[in-house]
């Protein structure tokens, strides 16, 4: 059989909004799986789904052609996660809550919001499903290249994220973090370990900005 993931619509025979909130809906469906047994009722959360960046950049003095993992470093940033109550590492990440905004201008607007920096190169880097049995929320990280930081005046961060600090940290630490325990947020581990991977075959596993997701026809039915 062939290792890939495919899409497939059951039929919903009645669909309720549960809960309609400020950013996710909650929503219950009742799903026909089998034609000889009853329909299903599936509550899930209603996400209109979102992107995050790794950013990534040489040391000082490190070549780019280096595949040394201390030779490269990744922004992370320390934001207040209230419902885990605890203070997180993560990488740089938004809602795709921005009618007709596709992902990469997306990651290009959150990239500049949280941490005032842009990039020459974008790719791909991996996409996944956050929570697949309780949410639809997709998620593609991007691996952003050549940073600078963006001039004029900063974006002005309100509620969670204005105390948020950033940093920029070697990939083996950020690794050695995460295999010990001390970092919890997904896509920062998604991101790290997928760097990492990328980085040793020399970056040819990432893709075109524009590469198809699973996910697509979900952000058409935002």
């Amino acid at each position: 059989m062939q290792l890939r993931d495919e899409t497939y619509k059951y039929p919903v025979e009645k669909q309720e909004l549960i809960y309609h909130g400020q950013v996710f809906d909650f929503q219950s469906d009742q799903v026909r799986l089998h034609k000889d047994e009853p329909v299903v009722r599936r509550d899930y959360l209603s996400h209109p789904g979102a992107v995050a960046i790794a950013a990534v950049r040489p040391v000082q003095g490190a070549d780019e052609s280096s595949k040394e993992l201390a030779d490269w470093e990744i922004l992370l940033l320390r934001q207040y996660r209230h419902p885990v109550r605890a203070f997180l590492w993560e990488i740089p990440a938004g809602l795709l809550d921005k009618p007709g905004e596709d992902r990469l201008s997306a990651a290009r607007r959150e990239l500049w919001e949280e941490a005032n920096l842009q990039a020459a190169n974008w790719k791909v880097l991996v996409d996944f499903f956050t929570s697949p049995g309780g949410s639809s929320e997709h998620l593609r990280i991007f691996l952003a290249r050549g940073i600078s930081p963006v001039s004029g005046q900063p974006f002005d961060r309100r509620e969670e994220e204005r105390d948020m600090c950033l940093a920029w940290f070697p990939l083996d630490q950020a690794r050695d973090a995460l295999l010990s325990g001390s970092l919890h947020n997904p896509s920062a581990l998604a991101a790290v370990l997928a760097s990492i991977e990328s980085l040793r075959n020399g970056w040819r596993s990432l893709r075109s900005p524009s590469a198809p997701f699973i996910a697509d026809p979900l952000l058409l039915e935002r």
